[in-house]
C-alpha cells in the first residue's frame, strides 16, 4: 500500500486535492472534522470522484454534543470509524487495501 497523506483546515484545499487525484487513487480517507456537518461542497467532491472513501472520527461523535451526530460526509463515505483514537488510522487504511482486493 503506498499512502500520500495531505492536511488542510480549508475546505477548498481538500476538494482540489481529491480532484487533482482523481485518477490516480483507489481509496481515500478523511477526517472532516468540522466539516462533518456543514460540508457540503465536500460531499458532492468525495461524491463525484466515485473514489471508495471512510470517514474517520478520533473520538465517538455519537457521545458529543447533539448536534455532531449528523453528518454530511457519512452518504458518500463507504464506511464510517468513530471513537477508536488514533488506532481507527491502521484499521481505515487495512479496510481500503482490502476493498480493492474485494473490487
Amino acid at each position: 500500500v503506498l499512502l500520500e497523506c495531505f492536511q488542510s483546515n480549508h475546505e477548498g484545499a481538500l476538494i482540489d486535492k481529491l480532484h487533482e487525484n482523481i485518477d490516480r487513487v483507489q481509496g481515500a480517507l478523511v477526517i472532516p472534522a468540522g466539516l462533518t456537518q456543514h460540508g457540503v461542497p465536500l460531499h458532492d467532491a468525495i461524491k463525484g470522484t466515485g473514489v471508495p472513501l471512510i470517514e474517520l472520527h478520533i473520538s465517538n461523535v455519537f457521545a458529543r454534543e447533539a448536534f455532531r451526530h449528523h453528518s454530511t460526509i457519512s452518504p458518500v463515505a463507504r464506511a464510517v470509524i468513530c471513537g477508536l483514537g488514533v488506532d481507527g488510522y491502521p484499521l481505515a487504511i487495512q479496510a481500503l487495501a482490502r476493498m480493492q482486493t474485494q473490487a
